[in-house]
């Protein structure tokens, strides 16, 4: 089924990622502020920096960054999206969202999407993000 002949609930992309925090922590000792300025949008980074345990949030988010590709570009080489043309924020009750920039914003207008759904989650160990495409 392509996207044009798709009902309301048929999602258009599914994405998911795993990141091991340990390796962000270490990537983040290593790579410091300008890693961090390449990964994250500068409300991301004041989000991340602002709670306990910083790379679990940075983990989550590249997570997220990660599905929200795959959702994009499930068969097919996507080309370039630069980490920022992704963001992840926070709805007024708390829960994720993400907003779509750039080549990323113009890739989801072509495919018909009209809501991003995502979901977070972390252990001590890992990241996990989830984003469907609808």
């Amino acid at each position: 089924m392509d996207s044009a002949s798709a009902g309301p609930l048929t999602p258009l992309g599914v994405g998911i990622d795993l990141v091991d925090i340990a390796r962000v922590q270490r990537m983040l000792e290593r790579g410091g502020e300008k890693l961090l300025r390449r990964l994250l949008t500068e409300g991301e980074r004041r989000y991340c920096l602002s709670r306990g345990e910083p790379a679990r949030h940075v983990a989550a988010r590249v997570a997220a960054k990660e599905a929200a590709f795959k959702a994009l570009f499930p068969s097919e080489n996507g080309g370039y999206i630069g980490w920022q043309e992704f963001e992840v924020l926070r709805s007024p009750e708390g829960r994720p969202a993400l907003l779509f920039k750039g080549r990323a914003q113009e890739r989801a207008r072509r495919m018909g999407v009209s809501r991003a759904l995502i979901s977070l989650s972390h252990s001590h160990t890992h990241a996990v993000a989830v984003v469907i495409l609808l």
